[in-house]
């Protein structure tokens, strides 16, 4: 007679994908808080591609030849135009006419590419939007082959979004292809985040490190796109030895604000790898915790291969911050049960 922990209630559903014998924790039934919808079931990779996900954006972009859009570029670059023109004519000479006349040039090539840029990126969400099958992603990959140049880097995101869901190495390989040195920066620093975190999903933290070391924050003025990244970068330096700078710049994004809702997971997850790194368990618990209050599931990406099967990679993961994840899923497993193997 063997003994192995099994869940007081198994999952009605079809038999587990873990190997027999294996701890059941990943089971539905098994993470089931008491009184509450059942939580949707994850593998450690999951966890971690549903927190990443997070920072997709949900909507359109705005239409960027819309009555409202096309008004407030006018607002922002008409004015002061008319007022650099006005300058221009009440100074004698040809000089101030002609230096206002080349501003007037470059900042209408500006708006037209500018434009132009919102367009693609507004096609590219079009396509990308609804799928939510292998089938359909197999299509927009397609289309955005077809419809798109190679260097569209609006185009290449988008592309690499949809292989991330089957192939991490192909989307790796699809990003790889943005040069980063022909690009604008806050291009280059997007395609530098979305290496880094399919470097970190694989285990490869010197990579995610180098990457990360290369992006600048400060070129990023919207809220959340800076938090996205900033959970990124913070996790890979918080791997790789630089846990303190990872935790200064953690701290200055706010999990529970409501702009942040999205990102609260993978801003979580990042503090706990911070706060482990940099022997603060006190938060890394208190961490731990919020996390296991959104979905107990996400404390498996902190799990590895040696206590799971399909478990995360082991590089870079504290063992502190293992044991505890590890004892808080076993707290909500139910009693153990001993059953007799035939």
């Amino acid at each position: 007679m063997s003994r192995w922990p099994l869940p007081r209630r198994r999952a009605r559903s079809g038999a587990s994908d873990l190997p027999r014998g294996a701890p059941r924790w990943y089971e539905r039934a098994a993470l089931k808080p008491s009184g509450k919808p059942p939580q949707k079931k994850l593998t450690p990779k999951q966890a971690r591609e549903e927190a990443i996900a997070a920072a997709r954006p949900k909507q359109l972009p705005a239409d960027p030849l819309s009555t409202a859009n096309l008004k407030s570029i006018g607002m922002r670059l008409g004015i002061p135009l008319l007022v650099a023109w006005i300058i221009a004519f009440l100074i004698h000479g040809w000089i101030p006419k002609a230096v206002v006349g080349a501003i007037t040039l470059g900042l209408a090539g500006l708006a037209l590419w500018a434009l132009r840029f919102a367009k693609r990126q507004r096609a590219v969400a079009e396509i990308v939007r609804d799928v939510d099958s292998p089938e359909a992603r197999k299509q927009a990959i397609e289309k955005l082959e077809t419809d798109f140049k190679k260097d569209d880097t609006a185009a290449v995101f988008a592309k690499a979004q949809l292989q991330m869901q089957e192939d991490p190495r192909q989307a790796l390989a699809t990003l790889e292809t943005i040069k980063l040195d022909k690009v604008m920066a806050p291009i280059a620093d997007e395609a530098r985040v979305q290496r880094a975190m399919i470097h970190l999903l694989l285990g490869e933290t010197d990579e995610a490190r180098q990457l990360a070391d290369g992006v600048d924050l400060s070129r990023h003025k919207e809220p959340k796109q800076r938090a996205m990244m900033a959970s990124i970068v913070g996790e890979a330096w918080a791997r790789s030895g630089q846990a303190k700078k990872a935790v200064e710049m953690l701290e200055n994004f706010d999990p529970e604000d409501k702009d942040f809702a999205d990102l609260r997971p993978q801003l979580l997850r990042s503090r706990a790898f911070a706060y482990a790194w940099a022997s603060n368990s006190k938060q890394m618990k208190q961490t731990l915790q919020r996390l296991s209050k959104l979905n107990p599931q996400y404390l498996s990406g902190f799990i590895t291969r040696k206590k799971v099967p399909g478990g995360v990679s082991p590089k870079g993961v504290h063992p502190m911050l293992e044991k505890e994840a590890y004892e808080m899923v076993s707290r909500l497993v139910p009693r153990r049960m001993e059953v007799k193997r035939g």
